[in-house]
């Protein structure tokens, strides 16, 4: 699991109008809440933000939050981002303890797709979900869950019961039920193959 790392200032002054003053100046106001602490309202450095936004680990790893020294563990619950250039405006923060679970979402990564023997026989790849909502201790927390799309055949689909998950971690719809096995992915006949079969068999 990569390791993230922020230094971050509590603040006193909260508000729209502080928000926006802050954002002015390149910072992101935010807020760390849970465990058995007060919720504390932050300020993290603009720049540091865009840089671990842009790695796919940082929205499913443990951060360190250095808050005026101490050091505090959380997982990003929510961000705000802005709705027209996208840089984040607010960010929510999740105090996690190594000895409670925790639940929050991970995004899967497809390989051999276009190897996949549905793909050669002339299917397309539909992607019903990208990413899954688990539950495990902080040390579990996977930084993605890996789909191996080699052995789908054409006209079939993967479940989240077929996924492959660490040891430790639980799928959060699963433990609701068999009926909430919901489709990951599937290889269906490519339109453009089905209409050209239908051409032949009117033919």
């Amino acid at each position: 699991m990569s390791e993230f790392a922020l230094n971050v200032e509590a603040r006193k002054d909260v508000g729209k109008g502080a928000s926006r003053r802050l954002r002015h100046a390149d910072l992101v106001p935010g807020i760390i809440y849970g465990g058995e602490e007060a919720p504390v309202q932050i300020t993290l450095d603009g720049k540091a933000v865009r840089k671990v936004l842009e790695a796919e680990a940082f929205y499913s790893s443990i951060v360190t939050l250095s808050v005026e020294g101490k050091a505090q563990q959380a997982i990003l619950k929510d961000i705000q981002r802005h709705p027209a250039k996208g840089h984040a405006m607010h960010m929510d923060f999740l105090r996690v303890d190594a000895t409670h679970e925790v639940t929050t979402t991970v995004p899967l990564h497809f390989i051999n797709e276009e190897t996949s023997v549905g793909v050669k026989a002339g299917g397309a790849v539909a992607h019903n979900l990208n990413e899954v909502e688990v539950r495990c201790l902080p040390a579990d927390l996977p930084e993605f869950i890996e789909v191996d799309m080699a052995a789908v055949e054409l006209g079939a689909s993967l479940h989240l019961s077929d996924l492959v998950v660490p040891a430790g971690v639980t799928l959060v719809k699963l433990a609701h039920g068999e009926e909430h096995d919901l489709p990951v992915v599937s290889i269906a006949a490519a339109r453009g193959g089905e209409e050209a079969e239908e051409a032949e068999g009117e033919e």
